[in-house]
């Protein structure tokens, strides 16, 4: 039993020794080898050698791909504002920012603005013109579409009768509605929009 182990284990050796000799020997470098012999050499020594990593191959799909976001343009920011009250206002309107207030007696909102609307009116007296189109039956309704006709705000106050309590900031000049607020008693929100407007 032991014979036969040590036997086994000259074999083993002996085929060892016969395998490293092959791999060393100077065959490789022999001018009787063809490249195409020695390629085949390189490529049983190491079977991943003659393999392209196939990894490398493919292309990052993600980099292929450009941003959907990217190729959008922000539907915000390329909207000028086209909102308007028809045309430049009165030649008597000229040259400053004009406050258009509809307004009615029965409006809740309209009395919420109210103290609002008395700072502005003081704080930018002589600088902005504030036009008040008193809407609270058809009397009043009938002269304020007057003043809306001499004015230039026709069309104005047509589209916003309704919207009572609301205040709008206006550029005589082009007739361009710089903001607009329904029930917002923010004195802030008008001051920065009118002393942006006077600053121009």
């Amino acid at each position: 039993m032991k014979i036969q182990y040590l036997s086994t284990l000259a074999v083993v050796s002996l085929l060892s020794i016969s395998t490293m000799a092959g791999c060393s020997s100077p065959a490789q470098n022999d001018a009787s080898t063809s490249p195409s012999t020695a390629v085949q050499a390189d490529a049983k020594a190491n079977p991943c050698a003659a393999k392209a990593n196939p990894c490398a191959a493919k292309a990052n799909p993600c980099a292929a791909k450009a941003n959907p976001c990217a190729a959008k343009a922000n539907p915000c920011a390329a909207k000028a504002s086209t909102a308007s009250v028809g045309g430049p206002l009165a030649q008597k309107l000229q040259g400053k920012p004009v406050v258009v207030d509809i307004y009615a007696s029965w409006c809740p909102a309209c009395k919420n603005i109210a103290p609002t609307v008395a700072q502005l009116k003081e704080q930018y007296a002589g600088k902005v013109e504030f036009v008040v189109l008193d809407v609270s039956d058809k009397s009043t309704t009938a002269a304020a579409e007057a003043t809306a006709q001499e004015l230039g705000l026709s069309k104005f106050l047509a589209e916003n009768k309704a919207q009572t309590g609301s205040l709008a900031i206006v550029d005589p000049a082009t007739g361009n509605i710089l903001a607009q607020y329904r029930n917002n008693p923010d004195k802030t929100v008008y001051t920065q929009v009118l002393d942006k407007a006077l600053t121009k």
